[in-house]
């Protein structure tokens, strides 16, 4: 199937606009809103991002490799930090976390979510301040509670009525009073995929809204009075772009802290609306910048609050994805070419689903490109897949390649900083990739490569 045909069938994909469009300097070219902002094509056409080239960080480091643009993350934390001067910007860990990235954060003045012991372990040896920590999860140990209260982190948001007494017990025997919000569970479904929405009734996070649950953890709490309730939170989502969803969330999670008040004569001070802010993975995304999405979140509670006769409550957000997605890229070489009955040709790179999951587990979509050298060769319609023994080890799933791709060269996926490197596996006993920090023309180690001692490390039989 020529480039041409292939367009008509598949549209738009990839990176690079409408397939009957393509030409050789369409697939060379680079779409900006997916790539981190330092990366250029030098003079022979290899990427380099920040001032290095990325055969020269392939032959230091290897591939399958992430490639952080450590200036771009840095820059995406200050803009939402200038779209949210006095708000509280909380990093979700969960997308990303190692101790440079914790490093970054809190040098960029930005706040953090962490959702496990491990990941709060991680944040406190980095040096984040622990009263500038959230602590999320649904199912969070006793241990973990016991460790967040003894590091004094800044909030615990509960998740169930089990956690409201194992956290209140422990205050009690501590002698202190954690502050906590109340994850609200609002029943807006997000126009996402069905594995990473997460506010409608039927999933295992959050305080029911309609069940009434919500306003009974509230009462629990406050009649209590061992645990300093702050204010209410609600997450309905992952990669969305449209702020209707925030809008009905505002306005349920409002009408609950008015009944809050009405019933007790109490006005929580914090409302938290989470995250979930999109990012562009291929052409088709079009993320709002952080300065729309602050003047249309503040527009949506500003208007709730004056019809629910409250005070405009302190408004924290949780990006997590939009700050660390775009600013990385994955970098790996091609072992084989092949072209299968003239459908399309399967480019099979050195990782795979054990570095990148997201593909097979959500169906996501990526672009990729080559990336060590220029090519005048015509497009051809190639799916990116990996070394695993599986059928589903897909990376890309429809891109245009130059037809000359080959063994040996290197392929981009941009995109990757998010949900890559803290979901990878070591499936068909693959090590995971080492993360690379970039700056200046300066690449630095940040995550090591795992190697085959450290799998063989654990297995002690």
């Amino acid at each position: 199937m020529r480039a041409h045909e292939a367009g008509a069938l598949h549209g738009d994909i990839g990176n690079r606009g409408p397939a009957w469009l393509r030409t050789p300097a369409d697939v060379n070219a680079l779409m900006p809103q997916l790539w981190p902002r330092n990366t250029t094509r030098g003079a022979d056409g290899d990427l380099v991002v920040a001032g290095l080239g990325v055969r020269d960080i392939a032959a230091e480091f290897g591939t399958p490799v992430y490639v952080l643009d450590e200036d771009d993350l840095r820059s995406r934390c200050r803009d939402f930090r200038a779209a949210f001067p006095t708000e509280d910007v909380y990093y979700a860990g969960k997308a990303f976390l190692c101790r440079a990235v914790v490093r970054m954060i809190a040098e960029e003045g930005m706040f953090l979510d962490v959702c496990s012991g491990g990941e709060l372990t991680v944040a406190l040896a980095a040096g984040m301040p622990p009263e500038r920590i959230g602590f999320h999860g649904n199912n969070k140990s006793e241990a973990e509670l016991r460790r967040a209260l003894d590091a004094g982190v800044g909030r615990i948001i509960v998740d169930s009525f089990a956690e409201i007494d194992r956290l209140t017990a422990l205050a009690r025997e501590r002698a202190v009073r954690p502050r906590v919000l109340i994850r609200v569970t609002v029943g807006v479904e997000a126009h996402t995929h069905e594995f990473i929405a997460t506010a409608h009734e039927d999933q295992k996070f959050g305080f029911s809204l309609a069940g009434g649950a919500a306003i009974a953890a509230a009462l629990r709490i406050l009649d209590e009075g061992v645990l300093e309730l702050r204010g209410l939170h609600s997450h309905i989502g992952s990669q969305i772009f449209d702020t209707s969803g925030f809008e009905v969330s505002a306005r349920r999670v409002l009408a609950l802290q008015a009944q809050i008040r009405d019933a007790r004569g109490v006005q929580l001070p914090e409302l938290d609306l989470g995250g979930g802010f999109g990012i562009a993975y291929t052409s088709q995304d079009d993320p709002a910048a952080p300065h729309d999405l602050a003047k249309r979140l503040r527009k949506i509670v500003d208007s709730e609050c004056a019809a629910e006769q409250l005070a405009v409550p302190h408004l924290s957000i949780e990006p997590g994805r939009a700050i660390v997605g775009p600013a990385v890229f994955t970098l790996y070489e091609v072992g084989t070419v092949k072209d299968v009955d003239g459908i399309r040709t399967y480019v099979s790179v050195d990782g795979g689903m054990s570095d990148n999951i997201r593909t097979a587990l959500y169906d996501a979509s990526y672009s990729a490109t080559l990336a060590s050298r220029a090519s005048t060769a015509e497009p051809m319609l190639a799916r990116v897949v990996g070394k695993h023994c599986e059928s589903g080890d897909i990376v890309v799933k429809d891109e245009f390649l130059p037809a000359d791709v080959q063994p040996g060269d290197l392929v981009a996926v941009p995109g990757t900083g998010a949900y890559c490197r803290s979901m990878a596996s070591n499936y068909n006993h693959v090590p995971r990739p080492p993360v690379v920090a970039v700056r200046d023309g300066q690449a630095r180690l940040i995550v090591r490569r795992e190697t085959e001692a450290d799998l063989l490390a654990l297995d002690v039989g």
